[in-house]
């Protein structure tokens, strides 16, 4: 079953590369994507004037491993 997770917060920076507190936030999981959307546009809407801040909606099923990043 696909989760949902809400992933951001606030950047050193507009590149969106390197969270200021080194950590991005994950909210969540939310078992739809309409719940996670819901979320993701109260936060998107309570920073809308903060140019470093930024939030994006991700999937993962937690029955199968995560993608390598190596």
């Amino acid at each position: 079953m696909q989760q949902y997770w809400v992933i951001g917060g606030e950047y050193r920076d507009t590149s969106f590369k390197s969270p200021a507190s080194g950590r991005e936030e994950w909210i969540g999981p939310f078992d739809s994507f309409e719940q996670a959307k819901k979320e993701w546009a109260r936060l998107a809407w309570s920073t809308v004037d903060d140019a470093t801040t930024r939030y994006r909606i991700e999937s993962m099923d937690p029955d199968e491993s995560p993608p390598c990043t190596d």
